[in-house]
């Protein structure tokens, strides 16, 4: 997911609330939405909810367990980091897959439905070290290989976790990946302004949880007009219940503004080198969380890297649209299936 995208279109979101009272409207789309959500139950059936607690912090994930796997993944997932976003890619994963891998994503902390953690702030640095308990805790006993899955600064804390990790992770695919802030992108720098103001970074999270306290039909009514046009319903559904809150929307921008901190430094080309037969990535064509620069300099860099580019126009947040999770979920099996488990034959 990207930030940016909620940022520029909160100030969209708040008049729409206006209009929340039509029902005519809202009932075309709950038909709608119903209908595809029936089209896709089967699918969506295999994906399983759990709450746990990782080093003292309740943490959501996702869980798929294969009868007979051959593999385990572990999906990072971007900023904002709700796994919710993504269970239309990780169910199609797991298909494309054969149902040989089992698959688990987890979520950033407090970038929850509840404000477990009481409203405290946590950094990049934070998130991964996260990821990296969560690894010693739950799959510790895991037998089959590991693979790590990440997407847009999911991407930089698979790396890290490959980083912290070695022994016990086999493979890493960066999807979209950000892993160096650009100050000439305006549409960063944007962020970062906003991100290094406590002002203006409380005053937008609360105008977005404003829209959260409406009933459930009016909120979706208003994210479906505004910033999920095109989207799935059930990423539809994770924006209403996880981003129109104050706590969670407070910690993406915070996080965000120690994404810039951090990744204002160069990346690590010699343990990318050292690594580079355990690292793919996959980029986009007009995306500046991952540009093209990005692309070939890693190429240069780091040549031993399995580099793809999509050109399909997914664009940056694949996982809100069924069409962009389906065809990601499908060049990762591929990818896995050709690098890893043939190597395993």
């Amino acid at each position: 997911m990207g930030l940016l995208h909620f940022l520029s279109c909160y100030t969209k979101i708040l008049p729409l609330s206006l209009f929340f009272t039509n029902n005519c409207r809202w009932s075309k789309y709950k038909r709608r939405g119903m209908n595809l959500e029936n089209s896709h139950s089967t699918l969506k059936s295999t994906v399983d909810f759990r709450v746990c607690n990782v080093s003292g912090y309740k943490t959501e994930l996702l869980e798929i367990c294969s009868d007979d796997p051959r593999l385990h993944i572990l999906f990072i997932p971007g900023n904002p980091g709700v796994v919710s976003f993504y269970k239309d890619f990780l169910g199609s994963l797991y298909e494309f897959l054969g149902r040989s891998a089992s698959v688990t994503a987890i979520g950033h902390i407090s970038h929850t439905a509840k404000n477990w953690e009481l409203g405290k702030l946590f950094s990049l640095e934070q998130q991964i070290e996260h990821k990296v308990e969560f690894i010693k805790q739950e799959l510790q006993n895991v037998e089959v290989p590991i693979m790590l899955v990440g997407h847009s600064i999911g991407s930089y804390i698979s790396l890290e976790t490959l980083r912290r990790s070695p022994k016990k992770l086999r493979f890493c695919v960066g999807l979209y990946p950000f892993l160096m802030f650009n100050p000439l992108s305006e549409k960063q720098t944007s962020i970062q302004k906003i991100a290094e103001s406590p002002v203006l970074s409380a005053l937008i999270s609360f105008s977005i949880a404003s829209v959260g306290v409406l009933p459930r039909c009016a909120s979706r009514l208003i994210v479906s007009k505004s910033i999920g046009k095109s989207w799935s319903i059930s990423a539809v559904d994770a924006a209403c219940s996880h981003l129109l809150q104050y706590h969670t929307f407070r910690n993406m921008i915070f996080m965000a503004l120690t994404e810039f901190r951090k990744l204002s430094e160069k990346p690590d080309w010699a343990f990318m080198r050292e690594n580079q037969s355990k690292i793919a990535f996959l980029f986009g064509v007009d995306d500046h969380w991952g540009p093209l620069e990005m692309y070939e300099e890693i190429a240069k860099q780091a040549p031993g890297i399995a580099l793809s580019i999509e050109r399909e126009g997914h664009m940056h947040n694949f996982c809100c649209t069924e069409a962009g999770s389906a065809w990601v979920a499908q060049h990762v099996a591929n990818l896995l299936k050709n690098q890893v488990l043939s190597s395993s034959q």
